[in-house]
């Protein structure tokens, strides 16, 4: 889990231009970017596949925009749809149950919270990532069947194709 209490949250408002969450990720050397309204409303996230994929695309094409007048809004994921785990649940998880979490909800992601002393609402105090779960561990992390790059579909129909040989032979 990236711990919010020990890395500082990359962050960036809703109304920014995409161009500029792309420059800050780049900047910062972070995939992803909490989607902040003032004082400190975690709105949704944002990542580098949102703004590398098929999101701009779709929004240029209905609303006949510009891409440099594409927000951060406009293709986020908002707080919503992102899978949500407390933190006192996180304590007592092992690697595999988050996995199955995010593949459950079919997300490559998901916010971890904790309760604000006092509060009603809920602190964001870290996030899961499939893929940097992925990265630490060596293995690939299969959220459904979403595939993005032409080596992810064949790394697939090899493995398949694999699996339907060793079966025959089983």
């Amino acid at each position: 889990m990236t711990d919010f209490e020990r890395v500082t949250a990359v962050t960036i408002d809703p109304r920014a231009a995409i161009d500029d969450a792309n420059r800050k990720m780049i900047e910062n050397g972070v995939r992803l970017l909490l989607v902040v309204e003032p004082p400190d409303h975690v709105l949704g996230i944002i990542t580098a596949s949102d703004i590398l994929g098929e999101k701009p695309m779709q929004i240029l094409q209905a609303r006949g925009v510009k891409h440099d007048e594409i927000a951060v809004r406009d293709i986020m994921t908002p707080h919503e749809q992102l899978e949500v785990i407390q933190i006192r649940d996180v304590l007592k998880a092992r690697v595999g149950h988050v996995v199955a979490t995010l593949q459950r909800a079919r997300r490559q992601h998901a916010m971890v919270v904790e309760p604000n002393v006092g509060d009603t609402c809920s602190a964001v105090r870290g996030l899961f990532s499939a893929s940097q779960i992925a990265r630490q561990l060596g293995v690939p992390v299969y959220i459904g069947d979403v595939v993005r790059t032409f080596a992810e579909i064949e790394a697939s129909l090899n493995h398949e194709h694999h699996a339907a040989r060793v079966s025959r032979f089983s």
